[in-house]
């Protein structure tokens, strides 16, 4: 039964990641004219090995710089390409590509663990 909870605990948390990542995204895609505003997102490799507590993999992008938040150590700032005057790192072409590639592998992952529950579920019932 352990087996069974460690192996579905991976894509439970890989959405829960997901969301909290959506919810920064979000956040910067929100505040992209609010001057002085830095874009954020969550180092999502990092924070996924260590939910599920395999922290040897510490993958970041070499444009973010770390800094605590919510995601903890996860948490980054987005270096931009093009700096603003006002001070805002948000660039929106950037943070929406970002959020609809987050919320299709949110989708993805939903659709792979609704997957193994389903043939959980069948394999309990004997089909």
């Amino acid at each position: 039964m352990s087996a069974i909870r460690d192996h579905l605990n991976v894509h439970a948390q890989a959405l829960q990641l997901r969301e909290q990542r959506n919810g920064v995204l979000a956040s910067n895609i929100a505040n992209a004219a609010t001057p002085g505003f830095k874009a954020r997102d969550i180092d999502f490799t990092t924070a996924l090995n260590e939910a599920i507590g395999n922290s040897e993999m510490a993958v970041t992008n070499a444009g973010h710089i770390p800094v605590a938040g919510n995601g903890g150590n996860n948490m980054l700032y987005r270096d931009p390409t093009m700096t603003s005057l006002d001070g805002n790192t948000v660039e929106l072409s950037v943070e929406q590509m970002e959020f609809a590639e987050n919320t299709l592998r949110y989708q993805s992952s939903l659709e792979f663990l609704n997957s193994k529950i389903r043939g959980l579920h069948q394999a309990i019932r004997g089909e």
